[in-house]
């Protein structure tokens, strides 16, 4: 947005104010010679009434009137006066008003002099540009003359050889023969049109002063009709001023218009360098490089501080540059690529001390700090740079780098005002590249968070084979509420899940990432499926409770949703409970697609524990696929939920593709358009444990049962190749199998599982569970399963139809 301040810095090129003002010209002795409409409009005489007579008619006293002698001395012993005058209104009102005076000079040396007038109350009622006019009328170098009615000159000012004419080359002639060429007939042909209608015209336009010839200057016109006692237009006044800072101002002010839409456009710290360098040429430079700190671009706190004593190398990432030549020549480098800043250049200068550099006139002759550079030095000759720039990106006292501007076609060295328009910039830009920067680093952050939370590896060991997708919401910030899991249990069994948090971005990422957590603990207790959800609804109401005790407001965790199944490979069976969760898609090895009906189960964390989880077992045949997704993956804006579930079934029935082929089809059927929720997907092909790999036995409950199944052990695993794992297992299931006799109830049954591990299994029908403690020197009991802990990768327990079972694992070599 531009500032009123702005605004009004751009009105002096209409020149409207000097248009308005009320002009008359009266003679040495004080005679109106001369008068105008606006002069009319201000004090209320015509010219009739004004012109002839003496300018002390409208003096508001006679004591004033007698001290304008006196007062015309002292304006001719100066060369004019600007102030202000009580000024009396044909109506009888005085007037405050602001007056200037200019003297203007003729053939012979006669005299005459300008009288500008200003309505002081009428700048002062709110004209935004009041202050402009002022500025231009009472202290602007302002070029006056007055033409007859065939345009030749007949008075003028000393101002108006501004334009490198000189008075005696004016005086009497037409501006077509002082100043021939186009101007001057556009010029001649706005004051015919202001002879003709009696009022007033501004007209701008161009030259080359001679004390600036290299730069080509802006000068603005008004011009005014002079009227005599009959009203009939005597000639016509013009005012001209070089209103070359303002244009300039007008085209910094532009620029920095531009910049407030064109840098920052993203939150990407090169493609803002770029933006920066694209922006400055050709506005400002004819050539431009933007170089970062090479830690910016990774959204890492710059190692560059202001420092006087740093006195080393220095590098960069060229971030961002521009050329008025296509592809950018001047260049030695291409964006993305380190630069080292020796330490004794102007730009090391630049970044200990944090000031800008400013060379209007680049000495690159042999011998200079360019020389430094040799590559550097080849491009500053080959393209006849001439004038420099280098200005520090500073944001919070850090240096994010540094940016260089040059002229090489553009004849007219870098001056001040230059300086201080690449200095906004470059703040401008240093405001976005630090914002750029931070997100990066956030969004670093969150990704490193997703990628921790989510399994990096899908592993179903002989169960099955898994590969998952996910498409976060937010994807900018590439983070979600979704999660998915494999997680292998006792037994050759394995673990699927996936839910969905309610919300999305950094805060769902990070719920998920406990509730996931919470689930790993659960799966661990070996716990059913239906009683771990009923867990994990503890869990979440807790966490609810416990982020809106700290942060004192309506709880974080608002909800969560998720569908677990346990599938048991010797089985061949898969028991399911979901929370509020989609079903899953179960996919025969024919392409038969069927979703289960699966009790929907209340969302977690809604404080519904009154309502049971209900879990459902069903028997998959070998190679089964089963599809876990969340909403985001069928519902949409436009599509009830059920064309969606459709899609995916039709999407599905292609079994023979690999599941990562087969994930990517799905992903394809995701609408176009954002989406307005997480999407994720989870593929799993069953299989089943070869029965060669499974031994399994009962038993009875008697003392001599420890003796046989040893035996059996042996000799099952003497056949499998595992002699090494005989002395103990054997160890192993005498304690299982001991305290099965001791502590449970028959039947009792031992199964040997050979997958990834060795897994030896004992079943009873008691509800005891077994709990491991350090037996104190005197005890004579409770060390068995501190010793099977000993021996064993892992062990632990869970509840069996009819009873519990007490697993334990070894490792198997590593070529099996």
């Amino acid at each position: 947005m531009m500032s009123t301040d702005q605004a009004a810095l751009l009105e002096p090129l209409r020149l409207r104010e000097i248009s308005d003002a009320a002009i008359a010209v009266i003679d040495e002795q004080g005679t109106v010679v001369a008068w105008t409409q606006a002069a009319q409009h201000v004090v209320g005489y015509c010219a009739e009434d004004v012109v002839g007579r003496s300018a002390t008619l409208v003096l508001p006293s006679s004591e004033e009137a007698l001290g304008v002698s006196a007062f015309a001395e002292q304006c001719r012993a100066q060369g004019g006066w600007s102030g202000t005058a009580a000024i009396r209104h044909r109506d009888g009102r005085t007037l405050n008003l602001s007056l200037r005076l200019l003297l203007l000079r003729g053939q012979d040396a006669t005299h005459r002099w300008l009288v500008s007038l200003t309505d002081i109350g009428a700048l002062s009622s709110g004209m935004v540009n009041g202050s402009v006019r002022e500025s231009l009328l009472a202290r602007a170098p302002v070029g006056i003359a007055i033409r007859d009615p065939q345009l030749r000159c007949t008075w003028v000012n000393d101002t108006m050889e501004h334009d490198g004419i000189s008075r005696d080359r004016r005086l009497g002639r037409r501006l077509t023969d002082s100043l021939p060429g186009f101007e001057a007939e556009a010029l001649e042909a706005v004051m015919r049109q202001v002879l003709a209608s009696g009022t007033s015209a501004v007209h701008e336009y161009r030259a080359w002063p001679p004390e600036d010839p290299r730069r080509e200057h802006a000068f603005a016109a008004s011009f005014f009709c002079l009227q005599d006692a009959d009203g009939q237009a005597l000639g016509v006044c013009s005012l001209t001023v070089d209103v070359t800072s303002n244009q300039r101002v007008r085209e910094r002010l532009a620029v920095l218009s531009q910049a407030s839409t064109r840098i920052g456009s993203t939150l990407d710290v090169m493609q803002t360098g770029q933006e920066l360098a694209g922006l400055a040429v050709p506005l400002l430079a004819d050539y431009v490089t933007v170089d970062l700190a090479e830690s910016v671009p990774f959204g890492k706190e710059p190692s560059a501080r202001i420092d006087p004593m740093y006195d080393r190398p220095t590098v960069f990432r060229r971030a961002g540059q521009a050329s008025i030549h296509p592809g950018t020549p001047e260049s030695a480098f291409v964006r993305g690529e380190t630069v080292f800043v020796p330490p004794t250049s102007p730009l090391a200068t630049v970044l200990r001390t944090g000031r800008s550099h400013l060379e209007p006139m680049l000495d690159a002759s042999p011998g200079t700090w360019v020389d430094q550079d040799p590559a550097w030095a080849q491009k500053i000759r080959e393209y006849g740079m001439h004038s420099l720039m280098i200005v520090p990106i500073i944001a919070r006292r850090a240096v994010l780098g540094v940016a260089l501007f040059s002229r090489s076609e553009d004849p007219v060295p870098f001056h001040q005002d230059d300086l201080l328009l690449a200095e906004e910039l470059v703040t401008r830009a240093a405001l976005s590249l630090d914002n750029a920067r931070q997100y990066t680093r956030e969004h670093t952050t969150a990704l490193a968070l997703q990628r921790n939370l989510l399994p990096h590896r899908l592993t179903g060991g002989p169960a099955v084979e898994a590969a998952g997708r996910y498409l976060p919401a937010d994807t900018d910030a590439g983070v979600g509420g979704d999660w998915f899991d494999v997680i292998p249990l006792s037994g050759a069994r394995v673990a699927l899940v996936v839910g969905d948090v309610v919300g999305h971005g950094i805060n769902a990422a990070a719920t998920m990432g406990r509730l996931r957590t919470a689930v790993r603990t659960l799966a661990d207790l070996e716990l059913p499926p239906d009683e771990l959800l009923a867990h994990l609804d503890d869990t979440v109401q807790r966490l609810a409770e416990e982020d809106a005790d700290a942060a004192d407001q309506t709880p974080t965790v608002v909800g969560a949703t998720c569908l677990y199944a346990v599938y048991d490979p010797i089985t061949r069976r898969c028991t399911m409970a979901r929370a509020g969760h989609p079903p899953p898609a179960i996919i025969r090895p024919q392409g038969q697609v069927t979703f289960p009906d699966l009790p929907t189960g209340a969302p977690l964390g809604l404080g519904l524990g009154l309502v049971p989880f209900d879990a459902v077992e069903v028997e998959l045949p070998e190679g089964s696929l089963l599809a876990f997704y969340t909403d985001g993956l069928v519902e949409s804006r436009d599509d009830d939920i059920d064309v969606g579930m459709h899609r995916l079934g039709t999407a599905l029935a292609q079994p023979e593709q690999s599941l990562e082929d087969l994930c990517s089809s799905v992903m394809e059927t995701v609408p176009t358009q954002a989406a307005p929720d997480d999407v994720t997907l989870l593929l799993v092909r069953t299989h089943t444990l070869n029965a060669a790999h499974i031994a399994s036995w009962d038993l009875p409950t008697e003392p001599t049962v420890v003796s046989t199944a040893r035996h059996l052990a042996a000799h099952q695993l003497s056949a499998w190749g595992l002699e090494h794992l005989v002395p103990t297992t054997e160890l192993i299931i005498s304690e299982l199998l001991t305290n099965a006799v001791h502590h449970g109830a028959g039947p009792i049954r031992l199964r040997l599982i050979q997958h990834q591990a060795l897994t030896c299994e004992v079943f009873d029908s008691g509800k005891c569970y077994p709990r491991l403690r350090h037996a104190r020197i005197v005890d004579e009991i409770g060390r068995g399963l501190f010793l099977i802990a000993q021996l064993s990768s892992r062990w632990g327990f869970r509840p069996a139809t009819g009873g519990k079972l007490v697993w334990v694992e070894q490792d198997l070599p590593s070529t099996l």
